[in-house]
C-alpha cells in the first residue's frame, strides 16, 4: 500500500510541475494562444482550468504526504532495526572480555 501511494505521489508530482509549467504569471502561457473570443474554451476559461488545476493537484499531494507518513511502515518491528541496533544487541559485554597479560615478555637479546 505505501508503495503505490508513493506512486500515486511522484505522479501528481509530474502533473503538478506540468501544469505550473503551462501557466505564466503575466497571463500568457497556454492561455495566450487562444485570441478569439467565440472560442469553446477561451483565455479565461484556461486560465481558470489551470488554476483550479493547480489546487486540486497541491491539495492531493498534501493529501497523500499525509497518508503516506500514517500508513509508513513503524519502526516497532524487527525486519525493520537498524543495523546500528543489532550491532548493539549482539555486542560483547567488556566485563567477559579477555585481558592481556600485564607481565612483559622476554625476547632473546641480539649479539
Amino acid at each position: 500500500m505505501y508503495s503505490l501511494i508513493s506512486v500515486l505521489i511522484v505522479v501528481v508530482c509530474v502533473f503538478l510541475a506540468l501544469i505550473v509549467l503551462v501557466q505564466n504569471s503575466k497571463g500568457g502561457g497556454l492561455a495566450a494562444n487562444f485570441s478569439a473570443s467565440n472560442q469553446i474554451m477561451g483565455v479565461r476559461k484556461t486560465a481558470d482550468f489551470l488554476e483550479k488545476a493547480t489546487w486540486t493537484l497541491a491539495g492531493s499531494l498534501v493529501f497523500l504526504c499525509l497518508l503516506a507518513a500514517f500508513i509508513l511502515p513503524s519502526s516497532g518491528s524487527n525486519t525493520n532495526k537498524s543495523i546500528l541496533d543489532s550491532q548493539i544487541e549482539n555486542a560483547a559485554d567488556p566485563g567477559s572480555m579477555p585481558s592481556f597479560p600485564t607481565t612483559p615478555i622476554n625476547l632473546p637479546e641480539e649479539q
